[in-house]
């Protein structure tokens, strides 16, 4: 049983990812060192703001791709799980509450995690200009 979980996980994992290599063309690296915008590549060395920049395309990574796609499907397994428990006894339909409980608490501590990292990289002094923070 325990395979078939971390067989599911696999599965899970990289079928979340899949999307971003069809992005692999537009993809500009983890950070903004060392280029320049025109068709020239110009060297310049990594700053403060390269550094945070980072920061906040590995957060935006996770929880746009990662986080939210996997608590959806999730809910959806405990979605199918409860129907399916039908008139069966009490076991089935609390794993399927259960699974659904664990979900949003996962969610809840997620996104807090991503408010309170958004939260000093503002203190910090970063400019989110075309970021996540545009979809709120």
């Amino acid at each position: 049983m325990k395979k078939n979980k971390i067989l599911i996980f696999v599965l899970t994992l990289m079928l979340v990812s899949l999307p971003i290599f069809a992005f692999a063309a537009d993809w500009s690296g983890l950070v903004p060192c060392g280029k320049s915008g025109g068709t020239e590549v110009q060297k310049h060395p990594c700053t403060f703001n390269d550094a945070l920049t980072l920061i906040n395309t590995i957060i935006n990574f996770t929880f746009g791709y990662l986080v939210v796609p996997i608590a959806a499907i999730m809910f959806a397994f405990a979605g199918f799980k409860l129907i399916t428990a039908g008139g069966e006894s009490s076991g089935a339909r609390s794993e399927a509450k259960a699974v659904f409980t664990n979900t949003v608490i996962g969610l809840i501590i997620a996104a807090g995690c991503f408010i309170i990292i958004k939260t000093l990289l503002v203190i910090l002094g970063y400019n989110f200009a075309g970021d996540l923070l545009d979809w709120f």
